[in-house]
């Protein structure tokens, strides 16, 4: 049965004697639409943290923006999955392959772009696309603004194809999501793992890649039960992250998720809009 939390459950703040694996969704879960993330999220996930859990983000962002987030939730966690799942970051400041935030690039996962970029382009006659490379670097058609650009160059459609890619991003103006949706379900991308965001993009991941496959790489690493895994988010690409912590650990969907993501939820919390991950963490021991 789905459990709906609410500000008046119980918060405990006992030290913990046993951590949790804490692995957090970005956008619509820690940020809001505008990437904004508010005082009471910032706070409750310091505050787990500071707990002896280990809280983590789990999200579809490259690293460069994924380690924004961190950086405003002033966290470093041992792991981080990005580009959902083709890549994990593992924190590792002696290394000297790591970056300026400390960390390197624990196990990434890579797809040929070419098939499914080749069946989509004549479904989508405004189609927008994007690439993105194990170093995170990027390439863009025209159109993309909207995007974070940083390191990354515009080119043609036909300079996207030949190299292998973590991650490929569709975006189509001139069709709502629902119309997205249905345009992507008449493709039959079968060769590749997708998922549909809050408007008509879709992020796809190389086939049988997603959050999960990720995350079950941390937990065994980190040697945490199953028992203390906790998940949180809202969109589609969260989807087999739910299902793969609901049965035994917290698999916590926002108040704000579309119906086929509320309904793998093992809880439903607020949403983004009234700070619902903040009772989430506080209920952790």
């Amino acid at each position: 049965m789905t459990e709906v939390l609410n500000e008046t459950d119980v918060v405990s703040r006992e030290p913990a004697a046993s951590p949790w694996l804490v692995a957090l969704d970005v956008d619509g879960t820690v940020a809001h639409e505008d990437g904004s993330v508010s005082p009471a999220v910032r706070d409750a996930v310091r505050a787990a943290a500071a707990r002896g859990h280990e809280v983590m983000l789990a999200t579809g962002r490259s690293w460069g923006a994924t380690h924004i987030i961190l950086s405003a939730l002033g966290i470093t966690p041992r792991y981080v999955v990005c580009a959902n799942g083709a890549m994990i970051m593992r924190r590792d400041p002696e290394s000297p392959e790591a970056d300026a935030h400390g960390y390197v690039i624990d196990h990434v996962e890579t797809f040929l772009p070419d098939d499914v970029l080749t069946i989509i382009r004549p479904h989508l006659s405004d189609g927008r696309y994007l690439v993105e490379y194990p170093e995170g670097f990027r390439r863009y058609t025209e159109g993309m603004y909207e995007w974070d650009l940083n390191n990354a160059e515009q080119v043609e459609f036909e300079e996207l194809l030949g190299t292998p890619v973590i991650r490929v991003v569709v975006v189509s103006p001139e069709h709502d999501e629902a119309e997205f949706s249905q345009v992507v379900a008449e493709m039959g991308l079968h060769q590749v793992a997708y998922a549909i965001g809050w408007t008509a993009w879709m992020d796809i991941a190389p086939l049988g890649v997603n959050k999960s496959t990720a995350l079950a790489v941390v937990r065994e690493r980190l040697g945490i039960p199953f028992e203390r895994v906790l998940v949180a988010g809202d969109g589609r690409n969260d989807i087999e992250m739910m299902e793969w912590a609901r049965d035994r650990g917290r698999a916590v969907v926002m108040g704000q998720a579309p119906e086929s993501v509320l309904a793998v939820a093992g809880e439903i919390t607020g949403p983004v809009s009234a700070d619902g991950l903040a009772p989430v963490l506080d209920s952790l021991p």
